[in-house]
């Protein structure tokens, strides 16, 4: 029994070492990506995350005020709200998981072109990204909103780890966490309509509520 038990540790060492060496390998070969044009894109991606994923449910929710259209103001309650999820659940895992940015545990591997104060994982910025686009996809299903969403918010992704100031692992973690809440909120709105514009079936966003 000592055996098996002393085999399984050896495997969970051998695969954590295995991870993390994929980790740091990923990250710097991303992070050498250094020609001008990807510096640039990826300086302005990563600025944007938090202005749009904040500016589009704001945006739309003052068009629903200023036409008085219930429909519009029910999307940006839940994009919203979906955000501030997302916000919430990242947060509460960096400080739980409290991991150290890559440019301060390996500063001969990683150049950071950014510097970041709260810890590592997961990646606010690929949260926030990921759930506005993915609470956008989901209220308007059409091709031409869904491509130019899943395209920023890769980009997002993919500029956090060219800075330097995450891991592969903190983005796709962000992107789970992100998408997770849009999803799971879809469920959570229904009750929130209710509450606050008395629908009393279903709530009334365009999302595909056939899910």
């Amino acid at each position: 029994m000592k055996k098996y038990f002393l085999i399984l540790l050896l495997s969970l060492c051998a695969l954590s070492v295995s991870a993390q060496n994929w980790d740091i390998n990923t990250l710097h070969t991303i992070n050498s990506w250094d020609g001008k044009f990807v510096r640039n894109y990826s300086k302005a991606v990563s600025t944007s995350a938090p202005y749009l994923s904040v500016g589009v449910p704001a945006v739309i929710a003052i068009c629903g005020g200023f036409k008085k259209d219930k429909k519009l103001l029910q999307d940006a309650l839940y994009i919203g709200t979906s955000l501030a999820e997302a916000f919430v659940v990242t947060y509460v895992m960096k400080e739980l998981i409290d991991r150290e940015r890559p440019y301060v545990r390996y500063p001969d591997r990683v150049h950071p072109y950014s510097k970041e104060h709260s810890p590592s994982f997961p990646s606010g910025h690929t949260s926030a990204a990921f759930s506005v686009a993915t609470s956008l996809s989901i209220t308007y299903p059409k091709w031409y909103v869904i491509t130019p969403c899943a395209l920023w918010a890769c980009s997002v992704g993919f500029s956090r780890m060219n800075e330097g100031v995450h891991y592969p692992s903190d983005v796709i973690a962000g992107a789970v966490v992100g998408a997770g809440c849009a999803v799971v909120n879809i469920y959570v709105n229904r009750w929130l309509n209710r509450l606050i514009f008395g629908e009393k079936k279903r709530a009334a966003t365009s999302v595909a509520w056939t899910l």
